[in-house]
C-alpha cells in the first residue's frame, strides 16, 4: 500500500503501475479519452503498463467528455 495524490486528493492505493491504478479507479484502461500524468509528466496509453508508482506520487487523470 502507498500514499499518492489522485487529482489533488490523498488516496491510500495498491497499485503498483498506472494501468493498475485505473483499474482500482474502476477506469477501464481501453476507454477512449482518457488521459494520465504522473507528477506533470504525461505518461502515454502503452507506458500505462510498465509505468511505475511510489509513494506520494501526483497522479492527474483526465477524462475527456463531450456535450454542453
Amino acid at each position: 500500500m502507498k500514499k499518492v495524490r489522485i487529482n489533488g486528493s490523498e488516496e491510500t492505493v495498491r497499485a503498483e503501475t498506472v494501468a493498475e491504478l485505473l483499474r482500482e479507479c474502476g477506469l477501464e484502461e481501453r476507454a477512449r479519452g482518457l488521459a494520465v500524468a504522473v507528477n506533470r509528466v504525461v505518461v502515454h496509453r502503452q507506458e500505462w503498463a510498465r509505468a511505475r508508482l511510489a509513494e506520494g506520487d501526483r497522479v492527474e487523470i483526465i477524462r475527456l467528455s463531450v456535450g454542453g
